[in-house]
């Protein structure tokens, strides 16, 4: 895992628009991380990137707030998939909160990512509750929260 750098962006913009590909049929509009301006973020230090040899394999968005540590986006390249790399990303952001001693990592879905919310809640993760996309009007959020201090 390293953090990207400002010339990984069109890398990152190419995972997440074929990671998220499937997300993007079934919701009829790409979900917000393929519309998302990554360069800020890799400005923050918020990115950090799988790698796979020379191949980029997956990307994690990890924000960090005073109580908290937020999934932005967890991003496999279709090519990597299968392989429990989106675990392996799901680890690290509990080790990152960890290491800056904060409480519990919180992520959230659509909630017609049905398959994902189904991942995280056997990964630990509860749902904390629903609410709408105050960027999408008629989609809904589900927002999901795990303690770092229990075991997967």
């Amino acid at each position: 895992m390293r953090l990207a750098r400002s010339e990984d962006i069109a890398a990152i913009v190419a995972l997440t628009a074929t990671a998220y590909a499937p997300y993007t049929a079934l919701l009829g509009a790409p979900p917000i991380p393929v519309t998302e301006d990554y360069a800020p973020r890799i400005d923050r230090g918020e990115i950090w990137l799988l790698e796979e040899g020379t191949e980029l394999a997956g990307l994690i968005v990890l924000e960090r707030h005073p109580d908290h540590a937020m999934i932005f986006s967890v991003a496999v390249a279709p090519a990597f998939q299968g392989r429990k790399l989106g675990i392996r990303l799901l680890n690290f952001a509990d080790e990152k909160t960890r290491q800056w001693h904060l409480p519990e990592v919180r992520l959230y879905s659509n909630s017609r990512m049905e398959r994902n919310i189904a991942l995280y809640s056997t990964y630990g993760y509860r749902e904390t509750g629903r609410r709408p996309n105050p960027y999408r009007p008629g989609w809904t959020v589900v927002d999901m929260a795990k303690p770092v201090d229990k075991a997967a």
